[in-house]
């Protein structure tokens, strides 16, 4: 018997509805400038805010610095901890309570 199919959709559209805590959580150092997180790129040695930034409106993320870039909640999580997309969806999933919905 397979794993259940992930629903990255509803992930995201899920996460998007708690974006905001998500990246206090997962980036601490960030605040919120207008529509957008701004803060360090944990995945370097970024030493100051500002290359780094999350759209809380639609969930785009890049750093401006390398290049990086995302968009959606599941590709930051897969970025920042350095995960697969599936694995960064199932995790997220658990996080949000959707279990066997994700």
């Amino acid at each position: 018997m397979s794993a259940p199919r992930l629903d990255f959709d509803h992930i995201n559209r899920t996460a998007m509805g708690v974006l905001p805590s998500l990246l206090a959580r997962w980036l601490p150092d960030g605040r919120r400038q207008g529509h957008e997180w701004v803060a360090r790129n944990p995945r370097r040695g970024d030493r100051s805010p500002g290359s780094f930034k999350v759209n809380m409106n639609k969930g785009i993320w890049s750093d401006f610095a390398t290049g990086d870039r995302g968009k959606d909640p599941v590709s930051l999580a897969a970025f920042l901890f350095d995960l697969k997309q599936g694995e960064a969806a199932q995790r997220l999933a658990t996080m949000l309570g959707l279990g066997g919905e994700a």
